[in-house]
């Protein structure tokens, strides 16, 4: 099930634009790596790494728990005979385009 949820992850998981988020960590980053021997640099770059990492795997880890939220909530519905729209309701239901008619 993990390879499923992963390519569902990949299918609908859109990462935010955070531009200038990620220039002033970048930033921040290369101030701190300029005071640093080699060695230092090494265990800074791990450490970006690893949060990168880290970052994948909890972005995974949430899609899949609301994934299974929402499969949830879909059975109990189905098993109380509720449906989220009735046979001609999704008719009735058009995106508001800002007009009144």
């Amino acid at each position: 099930m993990n390879d499923y949820m992963r390519a569902l992850h990949r299918r609908f998981f859109r990462k935010p634009n955070l531009t200038e988020l990620e220039k002033e960590i970048e930033t921040a980053r290369q101030d701190v790596r300029d005071c640093l021997d080699k060695t230092q640099r090494r265990r800074l770059m791990d450490l970006v790494d690893g949060q990168a990492l880290m970052r994948e795997a909890i972005s995974q880890a949430s899609f899949t728990a609301g994934f299974k939220l929402a499969w949830g909530i879909a059975k109990e519905m189905e098993a109380d005979g509720l449906h989220l729209l009735d046979e001609g309701e999704a008719d009735c239901i058009r995106p508001s385009t800002g007009k009144e008619e």
